[in-house]
């Protein structure tokens, strides 16, 4: 296959912008180039080859930063630890929801955020990150980032108190602060005052942190963390993207600049996505926002019923902040909806939080979430087991806290379902 031409990127008919969900269906791929097949195949391949030598040169020039690209000139496929059709389409489509400039895939979401962090922090620097983040993020932040030389300072998230400035002034008393981290759930981080923090400590790109900020839980439709001030958009793609719950992957989107050296890290670390789960992406994103907007929908009644419910004793959902300004003020500031992943409290300890789970049969018991089907799990000692008991508190994540991932069933059966748990409690 070769490289497809311009007219397969278009994004406007006239003066008419396509939007998204429409370039979903073929934006980056020419059905001439694969036998007019009206789906891009799967290049389940290792290696490409090279009609002349000159060009095998030209291409390792080009993925070696040897030379600046020449005006029109594409990258030429050379071996899919570097490149492989079935990864740039797909990674042509993942900017569009962002309006990114360019974005990279890789094995997992893991190796999506640990390929970013290493490619811009170095022995001796500070990462300042929101709190609190994924599970998998605390133990890469905590307990392997140190080993490197690179020390965490955390803010609560949501905090309005300065907090946020508390811990850039740490990170700087410490070292080099290299990365601004935000991460999103039920407290936002203002992905904003994170922006411009970073761009007043140092001029030039090289001489401040950049804010990378993971929307996982929000994204790609119901924030754009670019569009706000931040430098990187990071993602795993495994949740509302894959939205299945067959493939594992994980997504960087920003500026060609710095997407540039993630690509590079990744070639050489080998954190790339493989061609099949690349074509399930795919497939997945052109169905990607009535899953979303379905589930949404969905989360929205059931967090209702649950926040009315003498079993609950809090709902940790951004459409029901109440009267609290400054959360809502946040939420209306940087998002479109709240998404369909949500935690609550039941009324009592581990052992009640267990019955409850325990008594569900259409909900699945699982962690993970932003599937197709609801999920629904501990954090305390699931997804969060590895952060101390003392530590979980501070954070907020407590022995009768559950997580919800609401799928796109119908809402009626899923109330249904957790009255009757309910009832355990």
């Amino acid at each position: 296959m070769q490289k497809p031409g311009k007219a397969y990127r278009q994004r406007s008919i006239g003066d008419h912008q396509l939007h998204p969900e429409t370039l979903m269906m073929g934006y980056g791929y020419d059905p001439k180039l694969s036998e007019g097949a009206i789906k891009c195949p799967i290049f389940q391949t290792s290696t490409f080859v090279f009609d002349r030598a000159e060009d095998g040169k030209a291409f390792f020039e080009l993925a070696y930063g040897l030379r600046e690209k020449r005006p029109s000139e594409e990258p030429g496929l050379i071996y899919s630890r570097i490149n492989n059709p079935d990864l740039e389409v797909l990674e042509d489509r993942l900017t569009l929801w962002d309006d990114a400039e360019a974005g990279l895939v890789f094995s997992s979401g893991m190796a999506a955020i640990s390929t970013t962090l290493f490619t811009y922090m170095r022995p001796g620097d500070v990462i300042v990150h929101s709190e609190p983040v994924y599970g998998g993020t605390d133990f890469l932040v905590h307990n392997i980032l140190p080993q490197f030389g690179i020390q965490p300072v955390g803010f609560p998230a949501g905090a309005e108190d300065g907090a946020l400035e508390t811990a850039m002034e740490e990170g700087e008393r410490r070292g080099r602060v290299s990365a601004l981290s935000g991460g999103v759930g039920s407290l936002l981080s203002d992905i904003g005052r994170c922006g411009e923090i970073s761009r007043s400590m140092g001029h030039g790109k090289k001489g401040r942190p950049l804010v990378v900020v993971d929307n996982t839980m929000l994204g790609p439709l119901w924030q754009q963390p670019l569009k706000l001030g931040a430098d990187l958009a990071v993602y795993s793609l495994t949740k509302y993207v894959g939205g299945h719950s067959d493939v594992i992957a994980g997504g960087c989107l920003g500026p060609d600049e710095y997407i540039s050296a993630v690509r590079g890290m990744r070639t050489i670390l080998g954190t790339m996505l493989d061609p099949n789960s690349g074509w399930l992406l795919m497939r997945s994103l052109e169905t990607l926002k009535i899953r979303m907007t379905s589930a949404t929908k969905n989360a929205r009644r059931i967090a209702e019923f649950l926040s009315s419910h003498a079993r609950i004793t809090k709902v940790y959902s951004l459409d029901l902040n109440g009267d609290d300004e400054g959360p809502q003020s946040l939420y209306r500031r940087q998002c479109s909806a709240a998404g369909s992943t949500f935690s609550f409290e039941v009324n009592g300890g581990e052992a009640e939080a267990f019955r409850f789970l325990n008594r569900l049969e259409l909900i699945k018991l699982a962690v993970s979430l932003g599937g197709t089907e609801s999920l629904i799990e501990h954090p305390a000692t699931m997804t969060h087991s590895d952060i101390v008991r003392e530590k979980q508190i501070e954070l907020g994540i407590t022995p009768a806290m559950v997580r919800l991932s609401v799928g796109i069933e119908h809402p009626d059966d899923l109330i249904v379902d957790l009255a009757q748990a309910l009832d355990a409690v």
